[in-house]
């Protein structure tokens, strides 16, 4: 039997949404089969993608959006990059999905005990720097650490900091013209998660 993909379909976002959120449920459940792939399926692939969602997420091992959404191959256009930031490149890559492949959906999925935030957090605490090229990445993440509760202990503030800056990702996201224009046009949702390593659960952010 061929492995069910919606890669060829037009989609809503809210469908979009909701499988990657079904995909998750069945990861936690551990209800996922993934079936051989078959010779007509990769034909398909070959002839081109039509991946139904997008997803900037972190570098981290442990964290593979495939695997925790429960998709197939061609069903999700991935971009990861340690600590989910944004830089020019990562903006390419994710104006190509909207703008060529029409995704409706962009996810940036942010995760539990992030190192990339850690590291961010400690030079925005401590100012304790990193090696030069890493240092440079962890800059890019500072101002979503502008809002740590200094008083909060080690743990909580590094929660907060994922959520922070997951939502700053999304406003840097939002704050360009063709994210303001695909938002007002209805043609793509944006969305911020965190993916809890410890239950495998992704929890969608407000």
């Amino acid at each position: 039997m061929t492995p069910k993909s919606y890669s060829r379909q037009q989609i809503s976002a809210d469908e979009a949404l909701q499988r990657l959120i079904d995909g998750n449920a069945n990861f936690v459940g551990g209800e996922l089969r993934f079936p051989s792939m078959q010779r007509e399926v990769l034909n398909e692939l070959a002839r081109g993608q039509h991946p139904y969602a997008t997803i900037l997420g972190c570098s981290d091992s442990r964290v593979p959006p495939e695997l925790i959404f429960g998709a197939h191959l061609g069903d999700l256009f991935v971009v990861r990059v340690a600590g989910n930031s944004i830089s020019p490149e990562v903006a390419g890559s994710l104006q190509y999905a909207c703008v060529h492949l029409h995704t409706p959906l962009l996810v940036v999925l942010g995760h539990e005990k992030c190192g990339a935030v850690q590291a961010a957090l400690q030079t925005k605490l401590n100012g304790t720097r990193q090696h030069s090229r890493i240092q440079i990445l962890v800059d890019g993440l500072l101002p979503a650490m502008s809002m740590v509760d200094r008083r909060a202990d080690a743990d909580t503030q590094l929660a907060q900091a994922v959520e922070d800056n997951v939502r700053w990702t999304v406003a840097q996201i939002l704050d360009t013209p063709e994210g303001r224009a695909r938002l007002a046009e209805g043609r793509m949702k944006l969305a911020g998660a965190v993916y809890e390593i410890s239950t495998g659960r992704v929890r969608f952010l407000q």
